[in-house]
């Protein structure tokens, strides 16, 4: 599961001096052997788990992409041959045949062997089958009813096959694309301590917390995947080197892969200009200094995503909880939202609007008419007689609840319409976004309060939580302009927007949305995705935002032979120096 571009923003990371610490142990210089790349990881978005199981404070897309280089996936299912579809040259299995009735699946396994040099067996599936089954409420994948609640069993019939069943029939693509591509074989013969799922959860994340053991630690050693960690610093700097055991379809066709933390844009682009950065980026109001990147030798290529951006509601903040459930108060708070103006002069023109829960930067059959059409038009005016209509009245330039029988349940009166964001820190863009979100929020009645923090501390302030709990203060969170949701090929909501989904920050909860969402994952046809398209954009579970492009690509010339994933994630295995 793809968070946010938890490029945070995650897939996505921090200010000042940290240019030398981010780049701390590179030589400054550009990969001229062509033996290495350099790499520019986004900004503030460093990584900080390496266990290829995500829970919900590690949810940063780096975090996946590394781990998918050192253990590959099941079925790697993603953006990376320029569609979204299986790439079977990345992935452990060979085939998925469905049953007639499609209530059961048959999965073959290449020949494939760990870098131990021992077979990857179905027995190494089962051991990742069994950790999620027994810790799932800690597995960030998790969205209750769905994988592994609907997985009723799982059966090996030899060393390469294996049979895992459905609590119903489902959509096969779906099925295929969204649960079985979140599979990934361990090698149990080193990682299975004891026995018991539970136990075994347990070592595994300790040891995954100790980030400046990744280097040494025995346990990282034994991999599938291309390539495996020659360092990982605690600042974020990773170094990864080819597996020369590696028996799989990417062969890696660079010795040495340098990924390099920047805690700031300005920070990347000064080491772009210098030549230490091979494939970098830069934001959108860099556009009109393209011509000096091209003329040191760069390409410049927008990375397009498949992909929703937005702010999380806390509706279960003690403060304005109350406020953030009445839908009137959503209504007028995305009426306050200027997308267009966003789209256009803060992101450059390299975003398009979103109203809804289905990307729209690019064409697809899943998009409602409702969304497309967007329900909450910017117009201040309008917020404005939305609130004064259900008693609110603004005092001293701020809304305050002055009828509660009209603010609506559990608002009190005296109530301010105060809220307060925690957003990514060390991005020029997302601080003018925000800058302009709050001019117009103020002329609506609505102070807006912006805090920031790197990537990784957003995420891990921002939780799920219930109103009683110290960490449930915060109100509203942003993950950057960078830090969009990337989702699976099949853009559904259960991990987002479904009752106690295993991402949904907010807890939004919709009885009706959460039969919408189930629709969508069984049906073969598109109205039930689409109907939960146009429940969303009108009910707003979020504050919609204009999706961004993942990143504007800066490469230098003669690197190639690859497409840039739609699902944000990149594969180094992939990357070649053509000339």
């Amino acid at each position: 599961m793809s968070p946010a571009r938890t490029r945070f923003a995650g897939a996505a990371l921090g200010a000042g001096t940290l240019l030398l610490t981010a780049c701390s142990g590179t030589s400054g210089t550009s990969s001229a052997s062509h033996d290495s790349i350099n790499y520019a990881l986004p900004a503030n978005f460093t990584p900080n788990w390496i266990l290829p199981i995500g829970t919900a404070a590690h949810l940063n897309t780096n975090n996946i992409s590394i781990a998918n280089t050192l253990w590959e996936p099941l079925i790697a299912y993603d953006g990376s041959t320029g569609k979204i579809a299986w790439n079977k040259a990345g992935s452990v299995a060979t085939a998925a045949d469905f049953a007639a009735d499609n209530k059961s699946v048959r999965i073959t396994l290449g020949d494939r062997h760990w870098s131990d040099g021992k077979p990857i067996t179905s027995r190494d599936v089962q051991f990742w089958y069994d950790l999620i089954k027994a810790n799932k409420a800690q597995w960030a994948g998790y969205n209750p009813g769905k994988a592994p609640d609907n997985w009723t069993s799982f059966k090996a019939e030899d060393d390469r096959h294996f049979t895992i069943t459905f609590d119903k029939a489902y959509n096969p693509q779906w099925m295929l694309a969204n649960e079985l591509n979140s599979i990934t074989p361990l090698p149990q013969h080193v990682w299975d301590k004891g026995g018991d799922p539970k136990q075994v959860w347990t070592f595994l994340n300790n040891a995954a917390k100790n980030i400046a053991g990744y280097q040494k630690d025995a346990l990282w050693k034994t991999i599938s995947g291309p390539y495996a960690v020659k360092s990982f610093s605690t600042s974020g700097k990773v170094v990864l080197t080819a597996n020369k055991k590696y028996d799989g379809g990417e062969k890696p066709g660079i010795p040495t892969v340098n990924l390099l933390p920047f805690t700031t844009a300005d920070a990347e682009k000064n080491a772009l200009r210098s030549g230490s950065v091979d494939y970098g980026y830069i934001e959108a109001t860099d556009l009109d200094q393209k011509g000096s990147f091209t003329g040191q030798g760069y390409t410049v290529k927008p990375w397009s995503g498949w992909a929703i951006t937005y702010m999380p509601y806390n509706f279960n903040n003690p403060a304005m909880g109350a406020v953030f459930k009445q839908l009137y108060a959503r209504q007028a708070i995305q009426h306050s939202i200027d997308q267009t103006s966003l789209a256009k002069v803060v992101l450059n023109g390299t975003a398009v609007p979103g109203y809804g829960p289905i990307p729209q930067g690019q064409a697809s059959d899943f998009l409602s008419p409702v969304q497309k059409d967007n329900p909450y038009p910017f117009s201040t005016s309008t917020a404005r007689k939305l609130l004064t209509d259900h008693g609110w009245s603004e005092q001293g330039g701020v809304m305050t609840c002055t009828e509660p029988a009209k603010c609506g349940e559990g608002v009190a009166k005296g109530t301010k319409f105060e809220m307060q964001v925690l957003s990514q820190s060390g991005s020029t863009v997302t601080d003018n976004m925000m800058s302009a979100i709050q001019s117009a929020f103020a002329k609506t009645g609505i102070k807006f309060s912006i805090k920031t923090a790197p990537v990784n501390s957003v995420l891990s302030q921002t939780p799920q939580c219930t109103s009683g709990q110290s960490i449930c203060k915060w109100q509203l969170s942003f993950f950057g302009t960078a830090g969009s949701w990337y989702f699976n090929a099949f853009p559904t909501g259960d991990s987002l927007f479904q009752s106690k989904g295993g991402s949904n920050f907010g807890n939004y909860s919709d009885p009706a949305v959460d039969k919408l969402i189930s629709a969508s994952t069984t049906s073969s046809s598109n109205q039930a995705i689409q109907d939960y398209s146009a429940a969303l954009a009108k009910d707003l579970p979020v504050i919609w935002l204009p999706e961004p492009v993942y990143q504007i690509s800066v490469m230098k010339n003669g690197l190639g032979g690859f497409s840039q994933d739609s699902l944000a994630n990149f594969h180094p295995a992939q990357w070649k120096w053509t000339s």
